[in-house]
């Protein structure tokens, strides 16, 4: 996704040049990358790119990194996930949107926006799939996520 927007990823300075380059013939990343270009992000330019983000969450600081941000004609912002694997369904896509929702929060306190004005979604280049979950809830109802996680680690 960064060469297709002209920008570039993170280096990792433990990764040796050409390490990955299996996964690129693993995961069919020509595939992915026609798939992705006829879809409906490849038409449209993010605002922002891999944005670090990070905020607090009751008694816990959770860091990330956007993958890509668009803004609305009518100042809403979208932030998008680009997943490589298939789309994951029920519980599993249920847990996987506290991912958007942190992202979702972390955005609206940089931006000094309401949080109803921005909006998530995951998608799954290797499906063709757009996720945007409805209910990403609200900073209280993450607070008690992140409780409840931690109190069932420590048991």
């Amino acid at each position: 996704m960064e060469e297709y927007y002209g920008t570039t990823g993170m280096l990792d300075l433990d990764e040796a040049p050409g390490s990955d380059s299996h996964i690129d013939e693993a995961y069919g990343l020509d595939d992915m990358v026609a798939t992705f270009s006829n879809s409906e992000w490849a038409h449209r330019s993010p605002a922002f790119v891999e944005v670090p983000v990070e905020t607090r969450i009751g008694d816990v600081v959770v860091r990330g990194r956007i993958d890509a941000v668009f803004r609305g004609a009518d100042g809403t912002w979208e932030l998008v996930d680009w997943k490589t694997g298939k789309r994951p369904a029920g519980r599993q896509l249920k847990t996987r949107a506290v991912q958007l929702a942190v992202y979702r929060l972390a955005w609206a306190r940089l931006k000094g926006v309401p949080l109803e004005q921005v909006s998530a979604a995951f998608y799954y280049v290797a499906d063709d799939s757009v996720v945007r979950p409805h209910d990403l809830g609200t900073a209280e109802e993450l607070e008690n996520i992140v409780a409840s996680a931690l109190g069932n680690r420590t048991r």
